[in-house]
């Protein structure tokens, strides 16, 4: 990650402000909405199929994770997925480039979120 961190610094020549960034990430945000619902749309590889989960009364917390649905049916088509995990990527980019514009070190963020998560567990809510 402190790879991708420093050559992602390198790159950025075009798009150093703070403004820039934050709406180029903005953008990257829009593009992976939008990869998700040409899957859905033009392609048709995945579908969604939204409801209210239906919980009963007397669950748990811990129950409930069964209880939830990703509302997913279906299995990303190749190009789908490689259309998807390169609007990732770009997401990722500007996400990082916000860190180095801060300061702030792209893989130590991901070390505190994951010890919130180890040690919280499913009372981490996000």
């Amino acid at each position: 990650m402190d790879e991708f961190q420093h050559a992602v610094g390198e790159c950025l020549v075009r798009h150093r402000s703070v403004l820039d960034v934050l709406s180029k990430f903005q953008e990257a945000n829009a593009r992976v909405h939008r990869a998700v619902a040409k899957a859905v749309t033009t392609c048709g590889c995945i579908s969604v199929n939204a409801r209210r989960p239906q919980i009963p009364a007397h669950s748990t917390l811990r129950d409930l994770k069964s209880y939830m649905d990703d509302h997913i049916e279906g299995k990303l088509c190749e190009s789908c997925r490689e259309v998807l995990e390169e609007e990732l990527g770009k997401q990722l980019f500007y996400l990082v480039a916000l860190c180095n514009l801060f300061d702030l070190n792209t893989f130590d963020i991901l070390i505190k979120e994951n010890r919130k998560l180890t040690t919280l567990g499913m009372y981490h809510i996000s």
